[in-house]
């Protein structure tokens, strides 16, 4: 087995060959360097992009498909994309064809002063 190098953040994510962060869990999609100093670079560049991100350098072992090996329990919970019907009910905003309450009381109001 060989050992490569891998970047993962505070929060637990790992970047992806996309430079997006995600879970670990298809470690297919993981960025990884079989040399420190090129997983510093990368490391730097990211970190130049977004200065809040603490990433840090991992080293971990290949499986027999080259893939890196990651321990189950220290991976991040997954992250839920929600659908948009969600997340604007959620967020508290009208669907289409409903007026908000800010709405409804301002055209009560202005029927009122006529």
């Amino acid at each position: 087995m060989s050992q490569v190098f891998i970047l993962q953040n505070q929060d637990g994510y790992f970047l992806s060959k996309q430079k997006e962060w995600v879970d670990g869990r298809d470690a297919s999609v993981l960025y990884r360097s079989p040399h420190r100093d090129e997983a510093l670079n990368q490391m730097v560049e990211v970190n130049s992009k977004d200065y809040t991100q603490r990433i840090s350098i991992v080293d971990c072992q290949l499986s027999e498909k080259r893939h890196p090996i990651l321990d189950p329990d220290s991976l991040p919970e997954p992250k839920i994309e929600l659908p948009e019907e969600q997340i604007e009910a959620q967020s508290g905003a009208p669907e289409e064809g409903e007026e908000s309450n800010a709405e409804n009381n301002a055209d009560e109001m202005a029927s009122n002063d006529q």
